[in-house]
């Protein structure tokens, strides 16, 4: 049986490895920043200046930092689960996987940044602009990482158009046709571990 293949001119697997490795690469880039805001605020505590901190700024630190920490853990989730999920014939149930845990991982880190932020301006200034602060990093970050792309998402979906990457409706339907294939074998216990097949390599 010839496996069918998309605009890409890749099978159903090729395209699932791709989508994976460009999943990870994006994760990489972006666990950088928040590795760089975490560290920073770890050390904050130690610094000279932290007990002259009102209780906004507590807060506003407290918020920053358990916000980083969430953002680290979901953008290194995918890659630990990859590792623990070899072989195991589940790269349909990564992929989801990793797409939210990168949605989540953006969203505490747009918190994040907009807090730590924020209680930057307010250790050095007072008043309006540490209001201002929040609103603009706040909604720039909302726009450029959430409102936009959901945006061209609702409007490429209203047109039918698949795009020139292979990921379309096309590659839609067959991911929705996956999930639902997984939860049926999920439900009749039909998953079986590697080992159990002698090693074989299905990926």
């Amino acid at each position: 049986m010839v496996t069918p293949k998309n605009r890409r001119n890749e099978t159903e697997q090729e395209r699932r490895d791709r989508q994976l490795m460009e999943l990870l690469q994006g994760f990489r880039v972006a666990v950088t920043g928040v590795q760089v805001l975490f560290a920073f605020l770890l050390t904050l505590p130690f610094a000279a200046r932290f007990h002259t901190l009102d209780d906004t700024g507590l807060v506003l630190f407290y918020i920053a930092l358990f916000g980083a920490a969430l953002a680290s853990i979901c953008f290194i989730a995918p890659a630990i689960q990859h590792r623990i999920l070899f072989q195991a014939g589940q790269k349909p149930l990564l992929i989801r996987r990793a797409n939210r845990f990168g949605i989540a991982a953006a969203l505490a880190l747009a918190v994040s940044i907009t807090a730590a932020t924020t209680l930057i301006v307010q250790t050095l200034t007072d008043g309006w602009a540490t209001v201002a602060t929040a609103a603009v990093v706040g909604l720039l970050a909302s726009w450029a990482w959430f409102v936009q792309p959901l945006l061209t998402r609702r409007a490429v979906d209203r047109a039918g158009h698949s795009g020139d990457d292979g990921d379309g409706r096309e590659g839609r339907e067959t991911e929705r046709e996956a999930e639902r294939e997984d939860e049926r074998a999920d439900e009749a216990g039909a998953v079986e571990h590697p080992l159990s097949r002698g090693g074989a390599d299905v990926r």
